[in-house]
């Protein structure tokens, strides 16, 4: 039985995040934000990265250079931009939607059942993907013993605290 692949349905979301990975590491090496071809035919879209001076590359669906074709990332052609932040954010579970650039993450608040499970578990999975991110970067400068502190980082990121504020604050009060 043949199989067909699936063509990409101009769903930011909907991309793997191992693409949306290789996507991060050309961001690291060429710009910081990124924007996707909506006029694309396959599994994954073109992209094009743009550097703080306004210079932008242009990558196909598989990370190799691309010579953009006329109005490819102009318009109805392509998606709005996206910040590095903002992918990070998508593999970590909570997606790149189109509101995305001013929508914060929703915690249910105590006695409210404005939250749900789903997303409750999405939020502490974000949590946990930037609490280890900033560890596997510090970990020679971090005390060994860090990890026995694992919640107290967390409750501190959930008062709005950086990852890095977190680590510092407990490294600060317990070190």
């Amino acid at each position: 039985m043949a199989t067909r692949s699936k063509r990409w349905n101009g769903n930011v979301d909907s991309l793997s995040v191992e693409f949306l990975k290789d996507v991060m590491a050309k961001m690291a090496d060429y710009g910081d934000r990124v924007q996707f071809s909506l006029v694309t035919g396959g599994p994954a879209p073109s992209y094009q990265i743009t550097n703080t001076l306004g210079k932008t590359m242009a990558f196909d669906s598989n990370h190799h250079l691309l010579r953009p074709e006329g109005h490819e990332f102009v318009g109805a052609n392509a998606t709005q931009v996206f910040t590095l932040e903002q992918v990070k954010a998508a593999t970590s579970g909570l997606g790149l939607g189109p509101r995305s650039t001013s929508r914060t993450p929703r915690v249910a608040r105590a006695g409210g059942g404005t939250g749900t499970r789903t997303s409750a578990a999405k939020l502490e999975e974000q949590y946990a993907a930037q609490r280890y991110e900033y560890y596997r970067n510090n970990r020679q400068a971090l005390p060994p013993t860090i990890s026995q502190h694992t919640e107290e980082i967390t409750q501190l990121m959930k008062q709005g605290k950086s990852a890095e504020e977190a680590f510092g604050e407990v490294v600060k009060k317990y070190f």
